[in-house]
């Protein structure tokens, strides 16, 4: 879904809706281009291979972007916005981070002597947070130039998002009920509990504007500091959407692209 977000009352709200993968199947892991024109996400067709799609917002037209052997997931723009990188489950079932282009042609292995990565995401142009299929999972933190590889913790979430532009991140790590979000400060290269939540669901992001932003079933929760609660801010219910399971702010254009579980 991709919907168009407005301050009204000074209250946060969408409008216009509209179900862009309407159809049985697999449409995942959206993540906005960088002029806002646009979104790249993951799609299974019926040969069962994960490919990268682009959809224009304004056209309404998808767009397959890449066509290999290998399946590509995960679409993340790269630091300098000139292309994405991906997890591609390679032909051996070896599991590395590739960088395309934007027009989806290969640019280049970005974790050559890296396997068995989960997720990714940039925390600069030379350092990769990376979830691996360890076991248990961990979560690490590569440095592309030197190959200094440090673990950061274990049994994470799939989510971690760097804040703002500093060098700072937030992450989670869950248990059999919850999941407890800290945020890593680079500089001071120290963790420490930000909040919980009594859910294993671990989808979240940090959004610029408002901060730790988390799905639960069919609502967005944002996290408030000074009450130190949680509250609702936005509900997808009337959409008869029941779980949210992916959702990307483009903060430029003030557009919102959820992933859900009819």
């Amino acid at each position: 879904w991709v919907v168009q977000l407005e301050k009204k009352e000074n209250k946060l709200i969408y409008t216009n809706p509209l179900n862009i993968n309407n159809r049985v199947g697999y449409d995942n892991q959206p993540t906005f281009t960088p002029d806002g024109k646009s979104i790249l996400y993951v799609s299974i067709k019926e040969d069962k291979q994960a490919d990268i799609y682009q959809y224009n917002i304004k056209s309404k037209i998808h767009s397959q972007l890449t066509k290999t052997q290998t399946s590509e997931y995960s679409p993340t723009i790269v630091p300098d916005g000139s292309g994405f990188s991906c997890v591609v489950v390679e032909l051996d079932s070896s599991q590395r981070v590739w960088q395309f282009k934007l027009d989806g042609s290969f640019n280049k292995i970005i974790t050559e002597q890296v396997d068995s990565i989960g997720y990714h995401t940039w925390l600069n142009k030379d350092t990769l947070l990376y979830y691996k299929l360890t076991n248990p999972h961990s979560l690490r933190a590569i440095n592309l130039k030197t190959n200094d590889d440090v673990w950061l913790c274990n049994n994470p979430s799939r989510a971690f998002k760097k804040i703002g532009n500093s060098n700072n991140f937030i992450y989670a790590i869950r248990d059999s009920a919850s999941i407890t979000l800290r945020i890593y400060n680079s500089i001071l290269r120290e963790s420490n509990i930000y909040t919980t939540y009594p859910s294993v669901n671990e989808d979240f992001i940090w959004y610029p504007e408002l901060g730790l932003i988390k799905s639960e079933n069919a609502d967005l929760l944002k996290y408030n500091e000074q009450t130190k609660a949680w509250e609702t801010f936005l509900s997808f219910a009337p959409l008869g959407i029941k779980k949210i399971t992916r959702f990307v702010f483009d903060s430029k254009t003030k557009q919102l692209a959820i992933v859900s579980n009819l």
